[in-house]
């Protein structure tokens, strides 16, 4: 097999950006039930095998489902069988996990999940909670079957604010970027 200069040196590029930014996990396709165990089983046997606690994996893997179900549920670029397409980063650096996600966001839907994540954002803890409960008692199905609930439970499971990104691909869409960081020291012995 042959490989170009160019194709070498994109491989090479990509693994250095891997190792720099402590990424452990990337992946860019489809997001199924059955991909989604896949990767929680990965990431599980992952800090099993570091010896992270229980209380963070557990913290860790919660995030995970959440995004992962978001990305399936509300990706704006569906494949067959009703599966959201997008991106999925874990990693973990100076003692933090991140999770990323991207995916297509059409302009339609782009303001509703902005002022979601302005007002998860912006809520306090306990804000959150009554967020939360009003939710579960109230919620109404979104056209794509989510209640409404994923944003807030993960602000309230790593008391962090969500990172993100809208950047216009063209005229109808988006890509959103979620960051999620789970602090490993500020969860460990929980």
């Amino acid at each position: 097999m042959n490989l170009s200069f160019n194709f070498i040196k994109s491989v090479s590029n990509i693994y250095d950006e891997m190792i720099d930014n402590g990424f452990s996990l990337v992946y860019l396709g489809e997001f199924s039930h059955e991909i989604t165990k896949m990767f929680t089983s990965m990431a599980e046997s992952d800090m099993e095998k570091n010896s992270e606690e229980r209380s963070v994996q557990r913290k860790v893997y919660h995030v995970m489902v959440e995004t992962l179900q978001n990305m399936n549920k509300h990706s704006d670029e569906i494949q067959e069988r009703n599966i959201g397409k997008g991106l999925f980063i874990i990693g973990k650096k100076h003692d933090t996990y991140y999770i990323i996600t991207s995916n297509k966001v059409a302009r339609k839907h782009k303001d509703h999940l902005e002022n979601a994540l302005i007002t998860v954002n912006s809520a306090t803890p306990e804000e959150l909670k009554e967020m939360y409960k009003r939710q579960i008692r109230e919620g109404n199905l979104s056209d794509k079957g989510g209640a409404g609930l994923g944003l807030i439970d993960i602000a309230r499971k790593t008391g962090e604010p969500l990172n993100y990104q809208f950047l216009q691909l063209d005229d109808q869409n988006f890509f959103f970027i979620l960051k999620v960081e789970i602090n490993a020291k500020k969860f460990a012995k929980e």
